[in-house]
């Protein structure tokens, strides 16, 4: 589906009224060029909905790109079919995968691991050269590289349509990359407080180029994005080290898929450059692998964009919800879930109830919305879920 009006463009076909009020305020923010985008998945967020791709010229909304700066999926084709784990015990490969990578939202490293010093020393090199001091932030912001946090975030072993054995994982930029969007969220709000700039909503607060603001975020924004991206890396590396372990045979990387999901980038739409957020939303320039997985339970998607002019190469991140967290833990039962997540190896606990795939739109109707987006090239269903509380 797709509607135009004004300087908004809409691509969901199961949208509520809140959004839609959400995207054209931001949408009326007068430094948006071309247009605003609403993906297929779109819902109500921070500021500016889930699902957006926001297109600006000589400003930024901190809001827009989302506090969990970088977040994004990663996913790694193996050489192993269903065929050859088909008698393996999938309750142990999950419980050494919750072993071998952190969970929940305040769970750290307890040590550095040898696979993540590479990564942190490019880090810390980064950091040096964009001019900050991470530790700033979160002291102990290095024991955070490979940890997934919670929520929506997972790890899942999956199979495509042809039952290759397929990994795949979703986290962010985790608490540090949490600390860093919301200073400049503030920062953006006393900006334009400071000018008496007028505003649709406060968390629409922006920050003009060629200013210190503006460019420290930028800084700080870019080295949040590359944590998250290693931060992926070194837990698809665990994940790959646990599932070698589990099949007891040398395991080849066929292809791997590392894109991010909330993010900006200087990018050309419509004959300008542009600083595009896409905040819920991935790049799918013509031929360009993506991820668009579906909710706890239901079917997750390999793409290829299309690369929609309208939509400045863009497509949906995912399923996106329909209830809130708290209204889905009042709304389902455990058993609702255990019902949806029948056949998949997951831990049964009450903490992930408001994770039910009942919560999220029907993937099926969100797809059918991207289809001039872009092309499946593969369907994978879930054979073992790993979630943090």
């Amino acid at each position: 589906m797709e509607w135009i009006t004004e300087n908004y463009v809409n691509f969901a076909s199961i949208i509520d009224d809140a959004t839609l009020a959400q995207n054209r305020r931001t949408s009326s923010m007068p430094f948006v060029y071309p247009h605003f985008a609403s993906m297929p998945d779109a819902h109500l967020g921070l500021g500016c909905a889930v699902g957006s791709v926001l297109p600006t010229l000589g400003a930024i909304i901190p809001a827009a790109v989302g506090v969990d700066i970088g977040c994004g999926m990663v996913a790694v084709r193996t050489d192993h079919t269903a065929g050859g784990i088909g008698r393996l015990d999938r309750r142990i490969l999950r419980q050494s995968i919750e072993r071998a990578v952190p969970l929940s939202a305040g769970n750290n490293n307890k040590r550095m691991r040898a696979t993540a010093q590479p990564r942190i020393t490019t880090l810390e090199q980064d950091a040096r050269s964009a001019g900050f001091d991470p530790s700033s932030y979160v002291k102990d912001w290095r024991l955070q590289l490979g940890t997934l946090g919670s929520g929506n975030h997972f790890i899942e072993v999956s199979l495509d349509e042809e039952d290759n054995v397929w990994l795949f994982l979703h986290s962010g930029s985790r608490g540090i990359g949490n600390r860093i969007a919301q200073r400049h969220i503030r920062a953006a709000q006393d900006y334009c407080s400071s000018r008496s700039i007028s505003l649709p909503h406060q968390d629409l607060a922006y920050l003009e180029e060629g200013t210190p603001e503006f460019d420290r975020y930028i800084g700080e924004l870019l080295w949040a994005q590359k944590f998250a991206l290693l931060n992926r890396e070194e837990m698809m590396d665990r994940v790959l080290g646990q599932f070698t372990h589990w099949v007891g045979k040398p395991v080849q990387e066929l292809e791997r898929i590392n894109c991010h999901h909330n993010y900006t980038h200087r990018e050309t739409h419509f004959g300008k450059d542009v600083w595009l957020s896409r905040k819920g939303a991935i790049a799918a320039d013509p031929g360009r692998p993506g991820l668009i997985p579906g909710s706890m339970g239901t079917r997750s998607y390999v793409v290829t964009g299309k690369g929609n002019r309208e939509a400045m190469n863009s497509a949906p991140h995912g399923a996106g919800r329909e209830y809130s967290r708290n209204a889905a833990r009042k709304t389902f039962t455990q058993d609702q879930l255990r019902a949806a997540m029948r056949g998949i190896e997951f831990r049964d606990t009450p903490a992930f109830l408001d994770e039910i795939p009942a919560a999220y739109k029907d993937i099926d109707a969100v797809m059918q919305d991207a289809r001039d987006l872009v092309d499946v090239r593969h369907t994978l269903r879930q054979i073992i879920n790993v979630k943090g509380d």
